[in-house]
């Protein structure tokens, strides 16, 4: 059977973008399971005990299998390797990372992959990204994971969602990782640290 996670930030006794999370488990939940029913995940998990950035993992199927608690630490991104992979789908959320964890590995010299799917950008191993072109933030149109920091940028016009090809790269000079944990802009770097799989 399936297992799913669900990655939430604490901080100051605060959860940040609960209706995200709750949205996509019940999406999750309700393609995988048909059940419908609304678990909010407010009610199960304790925020007001954590000040410092903290990750709240939930591992899940039917029902809530575990519910653990991790001091986060942001981990240093400069530099990402291409990857070209076309069979992946990462649609929901799953707890089985083994082919992310795989193409992770082939990563030469840079710090992570960013994900090529049928020639167009998605994301990098554990982030979504958005590119920079002097005006505008672009995420992709497509990404393996919508994330929820992804939605809520999104949501607010901080980033505007387009297929972007391999060779659009060079119509933009910044780039920007950022999950349910990274805020936007914490790890920001240029393109040209983005090497192709020959390089």
């Amino acid at each position: 059977m399936c297992q799913f996670i669900e990655s939430i930030r604490i901080e100051n006794g605060k959860i940040w973008n609960i209706d995200f999370h709750n949205q996509r488990m019940h999406e999750t939940r309700k393609a995988y399971f048909n059940i419908t029913e609304f678990l909010d995940i407010k009610s199960i998990i304790s925020p007001k005990e954590y000040s410092k950035r903290t990750k709240c993992r939930i591992k899940y199927n039917e029902s809530i299998i575990s519910i653990e608690y991790f001091t986060y630490y942001l981990r240093p991104i400069n530099s990402l390797q291409l990857i070209q992979y076309n069979n992946i789908d990462y649609s929901f959320k799953k707890y089985d990372r083994s082919l992310l964890n795989e193409l992770f590995s082939k990563r030469n010299n840079c710090d992570d992959i960013l994900i090529v799917k049928n020639n167009l950008l998605t994301d990098t191993s554990t982030c979504n990204i958005a590119l920079f072109n002097g005006q505008d933030w672009y995420t992709p149109q497509k990404p393996l994971l919508k994330g929820v920091q992804r939605q809520y940028l999104l949501s607010k016009g901080l980033i505007k969602a387009k297929d972007i090809h391999i060779s659009d790269l060079i119509q933009y000079n910044r780039i920007r990782l950022f999950n349910a944990l990274i805020t936007f802009g914490e790890i920001e770097f240029p393109t040209n640290l983005i090497y192709k799989e020959q390089e």
